[in-house]
């Protein structure tokens, strides 16, 4: 078998998982204007079922909060319902799913939820990039400020997605914390320069992904609540100045109250920021560490056999090769994926990759 180490068995989530070739969440914009998911997110899932841990997608917790057209929520009944029917679908092929609770914070705009203004830590905008809306592309527009006195209410909102999760029939969940939505840009000073409990120092700015965290481990149990995070991506015109003290931070208060796993995207998105944060995370947090962005299957297995991660999120190869592990283990060639249909209704270039033929298996 080719890389052993990557394609072992690991403990994560209260059950044992076949590999450690994760599925990362990958925002595809299939679902209904409702934000319910449906039978081609179904198909699209199960046809991933081979993967160690789908993590599926950035998902609501809150009406109102959109930062893509047709992402899916988890704010309601109906919403849970039909995830019921995308867990069934994984679950009867063998696998295991996670779903990733997010609020798009100041990603969001108002031309796709009703005219409702954005919230953030600050009233500072996404600059150098724009949002598609139904009016076509527009620029980000400034967030309004939340008050402490709104933010239990934000902390209520993904508990009860919690909830709404465990009903959907989950693995577990993962908080995202990552990437310039709203508990991320509460996470880094380039963002939050607010006064008071939520803004300052590290400890007060990685409040509110604490009590996020806390809420929902009181709905799953903590050992089965992860956690995302991206020191250094500057998307969304994110920064952090100092991202090395924030990762041994955020990975050292994981590791404290037993965090299910803590799940590090290495790199930036646009290059801007460069350095090696994963040791830092591996210093400070002895559980279930996951790598993500551009490792092929050759480092993953290293890192791996080192004990400098113990499983690899892969995003982009998993759109276009639905059954990734069983290529790993053959050294197959790999699918390229289609760009232009990352985030097009439909089926094509979602649920029409090829897997790889019964004869060469």
């Amino acid at each position: 078998m080719n890389f052993p180490d990557l394609l072992q068995p690991i403990d994560v989530f209260s059950a044992k998982s076949s590999n450690r070739v994760f599925m990362a969440p990958l925002t595809r914009a299939r679902a209904d204007e409702n934000h319910v998911p449906n039978e081609l997110m179904a198909e699209y899932y199960s046809q991933r079922a081979g993967s160690g841990l789908i993590i599926a997608e950035a998902t609501m917790v809150m009406e109102g909060n959109s930062a893509f057209t047709a992402e899916p929520g988890i704010y309601n009944a109906t919403q849970a319902a039909a995830w019921k029917t995308v867990t069934d679908a994984v679950h009867e092929r063998g696998g295991r799913i996670a779903l990733q609770l997010w609020h798009g914070g100041r990603a969001c705009h108002p031309l796709l939820n009703n005219g409702q203004s954005p919230v953030a830590p600050s009233p500072i905008a996404i600059t150098g990039d724009q949002i598609r809306t139904p009016q076509g592309k527009k620029d980000y527009v400034v967030p309004e400020e939340l008050k402490d006195s709104d933010i239990p209410d934000i902390i209520d909102g993904f508990r009860k997605a919690a909830n709404y999760a465990k009903d959907a029939g989950f693995d577990g969940v993962e908080i995202h914390g990552a990437n310039g939505y709203l508990l991320d840009e509460f996470l880094r000073d380039g963002a939050n320069q607010r006064p008071g409990p939520y803004g300052g120092p590290i400890e007060n700015r990685a409040r509110l992904m604490f009590e996020v965290i806390e809420a929902t481990a009181s709905v799953w149990g903590i050992e089965n609540v992860g956690l995302r995070i991206s020191p250094l991506n500057s998307y969304n015109s994110m920064i952090d100045s100092d991202p090395y003290n924030l990762t041994a931070y955020i990975a050292s208060k994981a590791d404290e109250i037993g965090l299910g796993y803590l799940h590090v995207m290495r790199s930036d998105f646009l290059g801007q920021q460069t350095g090696n944060i994963m040791p830092i995370a591996r210093e400070n947090y002895r559980g279930v560490l996951i790598g993500n962005m551009g490792y092929t299957a050759a480092e993953a297995n290293r890192e791996i056999e080192k004990g400098n991660l113990d499983a690899v999120a892969f995003g982009t190869p998993f759109l276009a090769n639905p059954d990734l592990p069983e290529r790993f283990a053959r050294g197959a060639k790999l699918n390229e994926p289609n760009p232009a249909t990352f985030y097009t209704p439909g089926p094509e270039g979602y649920i029409d990759y090829p897997a790889l033929p019964v004869t060469e298996r």
